[in-house]
């Protein structure tokens, strides 16, 4: 099976390289632009059965343990629209494209087989700018009521989808939207448990497809 395991630094799949012997690798820089180029380059030279995106993300929710792995099941690029008198609007509320047209599915790019892994599943957005500011947060929260934040997330998903390859991304919670200290994030813990749940779900996808 031609599996793909795709980071956007080296840092969070340090262990997994240590030890990994059977998958190809792309690490993709960080931020959407980057991963949506990396990935649609190495997806015109070579096709993979099934391609896992593993890295960190900050959590909108107290319920959500520094250190857990998750599944996502939704994505969407949340500062893709239009500020207007205070308020902000999607491509989909503005008309500029439709919440079914592909890769999207009621404005969602979603991974349809998300659940069918023993983790549990997230709904992510992806941003362009990583702040602290209380305001933009709670835009967030009230447009798409997120489990998890990433850089990359949204990108990976629609690059997938477009292309039809299965894929899943995993995430690792390293801290809370917002903090801005890193020295309060858990980052060893995230990118331990991380690197663990990403052997054991390309051993898993070995095991179901030799």
């Amino acid at each position: 099976m031609e599996i793909l395991v795709v980071a956007a630094t080296e840092m969070e799949i340090a262990s997994y390289l240590s030890v990994n012997s059977g998958t190809d690798v792309l690490i993709t820089g960080v931020g959407a632009p980057a991963c949506m180029y990396a990935l649609t380059k190495r997806l015109q030279q070579k096709k993979y059965d099934f391609i896992i995106q593993s890295g960190i993300a900050g959590t909108f929710k107290n319920s959500f343990a520094p250190g857990e792995t998750f599944i996502v099941k939704n994505d969407v690029f949340a500062d893709l629209g239009i500020y207007e008198r205070d308020s902000f609007f999607t491509l989909f509320d503005k008309g500029f494209t439709q919440k079914d047209d592909l890769p999207y599915t009621n404005g969602w790019l979603n991974n349809g087989i998300a659940e069918g892994f023993s983790l549990a599943t997230v709904n992510a957005i992806t941003v362009n700018t990583v702040t602290d500011k209380f305001e933009q947060t709670e835009i967030f929260i009230k447009k798409f009521n997120p489990d998890i934040e990433t850089m990359e997330g949204a990108a990976f998903h629609f690059v997938c989808i477009s292309e039809g390859v299965q894929f899943l991304q995993l995430r690792s919670i390293s801290n809370f939207v917002g903090e801005r200290i890193q020295t309060n994030w858990k980052m060893t813990e995230s990118i331990h448990n991380l690197n663990q749940h990403l052997q054991r779900i390309v051993k898993e996808l070995v095991t179901r497809n030799p």
